[in-house]
């Protein structure tokens, strides 16, 4: 029976593992990219760029036209004519009253409409690729905010979990301590004033252990938010804090930020492209356009209904010409903005060259000073150990007190609390750097 119950435990205990999905950093970012709403809406909007340029080119392609209509003419319209027209023995301002038109009448026919030239839709046709451009470039944009905003909770996840293992692991000093002060006081070696100190030093870890529990669960939610999933679902992470520390403490050389890496910077280029092919195509608006025009039809009259009957055929083909020849300005408007737009292009381009640089600068700075001060924290979170260790050792041997240890005990952990601190500042500094410099991972 033990059997058994040992096999259908082990048996749940894989479920539950296997229910569980394990997530690098990489894999989240890949998830989160593959559902994230904005994404998803910038690839939309490149499928919609497609259909606009396909909008485009048809609308200089052949179009053609049905057309029918039958009416009755409840009141056939009439005029007045001069008599003598018909009769010229008629009296001088005799009128003879003419209904023009019968009561019945229709029309059926097709038509056929062809732009043969049209400067300004070869423009249009030559800003396709331009379009397409922008278009990926959005997708690419949206995609850096979603991978940044995942890494940097990932890493939010990491470090509470530390803290989490750190409380743990100081809990179950102070419980030994706790228990062996308390056999001390008990043969009479210590007051009972050691012992309620560290009693508080616990009940403050327990304390803190609950909200770090729930900072843990806060964080996973997040991180489950950042990715698009539901907050029901359960996930581990695969990657683990000390290889991003290892990978965070490699000599960082700083480089140029070359501007045409970045994702803003590109797109305010194709947005320019784009200007710059808007004013051409105001320009070539001046070049007249050539179409063709065709129709086959045929129109029927009956003083009687009989819609079968007296139907007479038409047809007519033209070659026409539309020329601009006065607009009171319009275009010459129209272009001169372009031009001053493209102007404010050119100034947001040099500042966002300034922008990077400085952003490249400040995370290089951020990420030496952070990881300079994780090492120290490092060291700190050694000596303070050491000080625990030996303050332990002079209390037991009767040589130290009870506060010295209690004060090495909040020492540690506030040295644990700064180096903890440190390294997520390094981490997210990291992030910053590769966002800076356009090296952000997006697969």
């Amino acid at each position: 029976m033990k059997k058994y119950l040992l096999l259908i435990l082990f048996t749940s205990l894989i479920i539950s593992v296997q229910a569980q999905q394990a997530f690098s950093i990489r894999e989240a970012v890949k998830y989160g990219l593959d559902r994230n709403a904005d994404v998803k809406n910038a690839i939309v909007g490149r499928q919609d760029t497609e259909m606009e340029i396909q909008e485009i080119k048809v609308s200089g392609l052949p179009q053609i036209k049905g057309q029918f209509q039958f009416t009755y003419n409840a009141i056939v319209p009439s005029q007045l004519l001069d008599a003598k027209n018909f009769n010229p023995d008629a009296k001088e301002g005799e009128v003879v009253k003419f209904k023009f038109g019968v009561p019945w009448g229709g029309q059926a026919g097709v038509s056929l409409n062809q732009l043969i030239y049209d400067a300004t839709w070869l423009v249009g046709l030559r800003a396709a690729d331009t379009y397409r451009l922008l278009a990926d470039q959005k997708v690419e944009q949206s995609k850096t905010t979603v991978a940044e905003n995942i890494i940097k909770a990932y890493y939010s996840v990491l470090v509470a979990q530390e803290r989490g293992k750190l409380i743990d692991i100081n809990i179950e000093r102070i419980d030994s301590l706790l228990k062996s002060t308390g056999e001390m006081y008990k043969q009479g070696f210590v007051e009972k004033l050691d012992v309620d100190r560290l009693s508080v030093q616990k009940n403050n870890l327990l304390s803190e252990k609950s909200k770090i529990s729930n900072l843990v669960q806060l964080s996973y939610q997040l991180l489950k938010y950042q990715m698009s999933m539901d907050s029901s679902e359960k996930i581990i992470l695969s990657d683990n804090l000390e290889d991003q520390e290892k990978a965070a403490m490699t000599n960082i050389a700083f480089n140029e930020v070359n501007p045409e890496d970045r994702i803003e910077f590109k797109v305010l280029q194709t947005n320019q492209n784009l200007i710059a092919l808007n004013a051409k195509r105001f320009q070539k608006s001046a070049i007249p356009n050539v179409f063709f025009s065709g129709s086959f039809g045929y129109g029927h009259s009956n003083p009687q209904f009989n819609p079968f009957q007296r139907w007479f055929p038409s047809s007519a083909l033209s070659l026409g010409m539309n020329i601009p020849i006065y607009d009171s300005g319009l275009r010459k408007t129209k272009i001169e903005r372009q031009r001053l737009t493209l102007l404010q292009m050119e100034n947001t381009s040099e500042m966002l060259k300034r922008t990077f640089a400085l952003q490249n600068e400040q995370a290089f700075i951020s990420i030496n000073n952070g990881l300079v001060s994780l090492q120290n924290q490092k060291e700190n979170l050694g000596l303070a150990e050491e000080v625990l260790r030996v303050s332990k050792i002079k209390y037991s041997q009767g040589l130290g007190t009870n506060l010295e240890v209690v004060n090495a005990e909040n020492d540690l952990r506030q040295a644990q609390t700064n180096y903890i601190a440190s390294l997520y500042d390094v981490l997210v500094a990291k992030v910053d750097l590769e966002k800076a410099q356009g090296k952000l991972i997006l697969e």
